[in-house]
Formats: structure tokens, C-alpha cells, sequence
């Protein structure tokens, strides 16, 4: 039987940090009930706070807020309810400071107001079931640029709702949503957040969000969203010294004040030490989860939350940052199980995605660095001689901790086609990326990613041959998806394969590999995927990394009796200027050949990818 591919359900949460806080009676920032709201603030520094807005005429003295222990502040007014714009007046030893709700879950613009939110969503039938890890397709999108009908404003949620029927076609089960959370101006990637609570009002705020999620749901498709909690902001910040507080010029309590707040974005790195940042953070990703229903997070540079430098030197780790990622984890293991959580860490350290109760950090998988730089580099060298075989032999059997997926592999992601890099195809040819080589070698990376161990990732408009780089203000040219209908098609077989719709892939799905040919003088690999083995089980992926091709070439085959071609991505279905080079069916003949019992020969094109199986017994 395969590994069991989430967390066991029974294994309780390590004990949680001493100086993790109580959540308090009510919860904290704006909490909306029948007869009012309920607002509470951390702020140890203030001597009075109050809340203020239009409802008072911006009035700090009509609604003062009670202190109670550790820092806290807390009262209930009847008169205010959803939809009341809101901000908290803090008196400070540091001077008069109105500030935004940490905790605000809307905000009218990024340097605007908070905004209570009606927590009563109507999410109707939604009974949405988590698909099993090992079958995840992982589709990564940017909402202000997936669909923006509209060449005046950013794509929204509402946009993003109209393609979703697109996706599910295609055979993505699972979505990944660039940041979200509120942050400066109308465009950005996302990773700038300045209200980690709220959902930016230019994608569609809260309820555009639901609605998103809903609707995905509804097509049998998850929703995981990327979270930042390696630093804040630093555009349109209140968190920055919110109560007055601060040593060294420092971010004041949210954040560290000495040399752990540096980041490649700035002196903004949370103060995983603290209590009350702790419990902000663990509670943003169970809101997530929780109240708006995803099914899972990714979560940014982890390695710039273990180490200042995001590196592995211990002279700059941060233990706090560590252990409060894996109380993050260990609370989502006991409360929701089946929901994934992914790590951005790219370090290939095995701890990431171990077991707490085995002394890791306990994400359920992690982006693989060993998989995306040395797939890439195969791809987009232009001399076949320079290919290494091996390295893409080691690419394919990569796993951590012994698990096939505890990894996320992909060719393109949001920092694989951007910050000075381009998209796969735009790579292999600058200019011409919709020539022969770049549609050639950029397939064979997508077979790759659909064919090996790990839960495979594409990324938006990868389907389509989208070109150049990636930029917030570069909406996706949905035109391309008519212009390449074909390279969709290959991209929708694959998944259908990979999540073995048609019960003869099963193999696909297992957590068994074995690179068993690999050929570094003519550039040829092969190697088998097995779930439990047999007929519509065993399915074996030959891959040829050069341009030249082969009649008849000779492979390895584990079983006996008739091998079925399920998928040659030369087929001229797929594009024109494909050769369309033969491979049929083989009966494998006994002998051993590449270490197993039987052997065939199969026609392989350049740059070509072929997927064998045989028929379910």
C-alpha cells in the first residue's frame, strides 16, 4: 500500500510554547455579534485607546476601549456593527497615534481605514473534500493578471471566477493564489503586505474572496493561498511601531528591534519571540483556513523565518522563527489534517517537511530547489552535448524523508519567470519562443513535471506558451489559449494521465521511482513509476533531451505481454510544426535489458517524451 500521503489525524499538537498567550474572551480586533461589535487591541505602550471613525466624527474621547492584562485593550459598543469604518486612537507616552486594526480583516485602501466585516457569508452547499495529496495538479495564479477583462483596473476574483471552468477542464484540481492580503497601490505581486488580515479591495475584498473559493470549490477544485510571514510590508505599515515603542529606530512590538530585522525587504521582520506576534501569526493562518475555508497555505522564504540571512549558517538562526512555524503546523495537523501546508524554503533541508514529533517543522511538502534548477538548466542549454543526464536522473528520484511527495515540482513559477529570468520557452529561444526548440524543450519539462514523484505545479499561462516574463502589470493574453489550443490539449492530457482518469496510470500516482536507462551519450533517460504494481499500474516515462531521433529504440521493460504508447508529445495534434514520429504499441520480449527481465522498441522523436503502460488486468 502506498505511504499514507497526509498527516495522521490522531497525532495531537506538541505542547504549545509557554509563552504562547491565551486568545482572549472574544477574540481580537473588530468581532461583530447581534447586538454590536467587540473591538480589542494589543498596544502595551499606550496609556488609552479609543476607537474612532466617521460613526463619532473621528472623536477619540466617545469610545474608549478598557484596560485589561498584558498590553490588552478590549470593549463593546451596540451602536456599531458591520460595515463601520473604524480606527484605533492610541495616548502614548511617544505622542497622539491613530493607527489601523492589526487584526482589520477590510480596509477601504491600504493608508485608509478599517472596516468591521460581516462574518455571515453565505457559503451554500460548499462540502468541498481535499483530493488526496498525491493527486494534486497545482495550478499558481496572480489575480490582478490570470483575467482582466477590463485594461482600466486589475483582475478580481470575480474575473478570476470566469476561467475556473477553464481549469477544471484542463484537469487542475488545485489552484495557489499569489498573495492576497491588502497592500500599497493597485499593483503589486502581492509579497508587500501591509494588512496581513485583510483582503486587498482592488481583487474584491472578503466576500470576492469567498466567492472565489466557493465557486472553485464547487468544481471539485482547492484553494491555497500564499502567505508572508518572513516580513511585513514595508509600504502604508501601521504595524510599524503601532504603539509609540521602539529601540533602535527599530519596528516597535511586532516586530525585532536589532540586528534579526533585517530582511532583502527591509528592517521588517516580525519578532518571533513575542508572544502576542506569535499568536498574531498562528492566528492569520487559521483564519485562512478556518473562517475562509482554503485548503491549504504556502508559505514564503520560511528560510528568512529560521535565519536573518536565509541561509544555513546557525551564527544567524532564529529558533523562535523555527518553532513558531512548526506550532503553526502542529495546531493545522490537529484541527484540519487534510488541509496541506507548503514551505518556500529551497534549501533542500529534509527538517522542513519531517514530522514535529520527529523534531521537524512539520509542513506537508515543500518547493524542490533539487528539482526546478537542474530541469531548467537541462531545458535551456542550447548544446545537447553540455545536457547532463545524470543530474536529471537525480532530479527525477529526489524526495525528502522518503516520501515521493513531500515535494512540489514545477519548471515555471512566479520567481522562476521573473526577477531577471523569463518564462521556459522564452529562455531556450529569446524572441522566438513560440519556435520548434522552445515548444519542443519546454513540453519535455512539462511531461517531466507531470511524470516524476512530487505534486506537480504550473504556472498561469505556461499552458498556452505564454512568453516573456512575468509582471504585475502584464495581464495574461487569453488569446494564446485559441492560438495554441493544441499545446493545451498536450498540457490536458498529461494531467489526465497524471491523475490516471482513465485507470491506466495508476503507477503515476505511487510512490515508487527507479531511473532504470539512462543514456548520457544520446541524451536518453528512462524510468518507472509504480503504485502497487501490475497492469494499469506500472507505467514507464522515456524522455529524449536531444535532436535527433531514434526508429527503433531499445528500453528496459519490467512486465511481460503488450505496452501501450499513452502519450507521445511529437504528435502534430499538438502543434504543426511537430514531426509526428511514429511509436506503437510493443509486446515486450524476455531478455534482460536495463537490469529488467523484458524489453521493447519504440520510436522516439527529438526532445520527445514518451508514456507506456499496459492494460489493467
Amino acid at each position: 500500500m502506498p505511504t499514507l500521503l497526509t498527516p495522521d489525524a490522531t497525532a495531537g499538537p506538541l505542547t504549545t510554547p509557554a509563552t504562547a498567550p491565551t486568545l482572549l474572551q472574544g477574540g481580537m480586533g473588530a468581532r461583530p455579534h447581534t447586538g454590536g461589535t467587540t473591538f480589542r487591541v494589543w498596544a502595551p505602550a499606550a496609556t488609552a485607546v479609543s476607537v474612532l471613525g466617521p460613526f463619532n466624527e473621528w472623536n477619540a474621547d466617545s469610545h474608549p476601549l478598557t484596560a485589561e492584562e498584558d498590553g490588552y485593550w478590549a470593549a463593546d459598543f451596540a451602536d456599531l456593527g458591520s460595515g463601520t469604518e473604524y480606527k484605533f486612537h492610541l495616548t502614548t507616552p511617544h505622542g497622539e497615534l491613530t493607527k489601523n486594526d492589526p487584526y482589520a480583516r477590510q480596509v477601504t485602501h491600504s493608508a485608509g481605514s478599517s472596516v468591521v466585516v460581516d462574518p455571515n457569508f453565505d457559503w451554500e452547499d460548499d462540502a468541498f473534500q481535499m483530493p488526496a495529496w498525491n493527486e494534486l495538479v497545482i495550478y499558481e495564479l496572480h489575480i490582478g493578471t490570470f483575467y482582466a477583462p477590463d485594461p482600466e483596473r486589475p483582475g478580481t476574483f470575480y474575473d478570476a471566477i470566469e476561467k475556473l471552468d477553464y481549469l477544471r477542464e484542463l484537469g487542475i484540481n488545485a489552484v495557489e493564489i499569489m498573495p492576497a492580503a491588502a497592500f500599497p497601490g493597485r499593483l503589486s505581486w502581492g509579497y508587500n503586505p501591509a494588512h496581513p488580515f485583510a483582503i486587498d479591495g482592488d481583487y474584491g475584498g472578503p466576500a470576492g474572496f469567498q466567492e472565489f473559493i466557493k465557486q472553485a470549490h464547487r468544481r471539485g477544485i482547492a484553494v491555497i493561498l500564499d502567505v508572508v510571514y518572513n516580513h511585513f510590508g514595508p509600504g502604508d505599515l501601521d504595524l510599524w511601531q503601532f504603539d509609540g515603542w521602539q529601540e533602535n529606530d527599530g519596528g516597535g512590538i511586532y516586530f525585532y528591534n536589532d540586528w534579526r530585522a533585517e530582511t532583502p525587504w527591509g528592517h521588517n521582520r516580525p519578532d518571533y519571540g513575542r508572544p502576542a506576534v506569535r499568536r498574531y501569526i498562528l492566528d492569520n493562518a487559521l483564519m485562512w483556513l478556518e473562517d475562509y475555508r482554503l485548503d491549504g497555505l504556502r508559505c514564503d522564504a520560511i528560510a528568512h523565518v529560521r535565519n536573518v540571512n536565509g541561509t544555513t549558517d546557525p551564527a544567524h538562526d532564529l529558533p523562535d522563527g523555527y518553532s513558531l512555524m512548526r506550532w503553526i503546523n502542529e495546531e493545522v495537523r490537529a484541527r484540519m489534517p487534510w488541509k496541506i501546508m507548503i514551505a518556500e524554503d529551497l534549501l533542500g533541508d529534509d527538517y522542513i517537511t519531517r514530522a514535529p514529533e520527529d523534531g521537524g517543522q512539520g509542513f506537508s511538502s515543500q518547493w524542490d530547489a533539487r528539482f526546478v534548477y537542474p530541469i531548467r538548466d537541462a531545458l535551456t542549454t542550447p548544446d545537447d552535448a553540455d545536457r547532463s543526464m545524470p543530474a536529471v536522473a537525480e532530479a527525477v528520484l529526489h524526495r525528502y524523508n522518503g516520501e515521493s511527495f513531500q515535494r512540489v515540482v514545477y519548471t515555471e513559477s512566479h520567481d522562476e519567470v521573473a526577477n531577471g529570468k523569463a518564462r521556459v520557452p522564452e529562455e531556450i529561444m529569446p524572441g522566438a519562443a513560440a519556435s520548434w526548440f522552445p515548444k519542443k524543450r519546454s513540453t519535455l519539462g512539462a511531461a517531466l513535471v507531470l511524470t516524476v514523484p512530487g505534486i506537480p505545479m504550473i504556472f498561469q499561462g505556461q499552458t498556452m506558451l505564454a512568453d516573456g516574463s512575468f509582471s504585475d502589470d502584464q495581464p495574461l493574453d487569453w488569446t494564446r489559449a485559441d492560438e495554441h489550443a493544441g499545446l493545451v490539449r498536450l498540457y490536458k492530457d498529461l494531467i489526465a494521465l497524471r491523475r490516471n482518469h482513465a485507470g491506466h496510470t495508476r503507477g503515476l500516482l505511487g510512490q515508487h521511482a527507479e531511473v532504470h536507462h539512462l543514456n548520457d551519450e544520446q541524451k536518453v533517460l528512462a524510468f518507472i513509476r509504480r503504485d502497487q504494481g501490475g497492469p494499469g499500474d506500472t507505467t514507464v516515462v522515456l524522455c529524449n533531451f536531444a535532436d535527433q531521433s531514434h526508429a527503433d529504440y531499445r528500453l528496459g521493460l519490467p512486465r511481460a505481454g503488450r505496452w501501450h504508447v499513452r502519450f507521445n508529445s511529437d504528435w502534430a495534434g499538438y502543434d504543426q510544426e511537430f514531426g509526428n514520429f511514429e511509436s506503437v504499441d510493443c509486446e515486450a520480449e524476455e531478455g534482460i535489458y536495463d537490469d529488467q527481465p523484458f524489453h521493447g522498441t519504440f520510436g522516439l522523436a527529438p526532445y520527445s517524451v514518451l508514456i507506456l503502460s499496459q492494460q489493467p488486468g
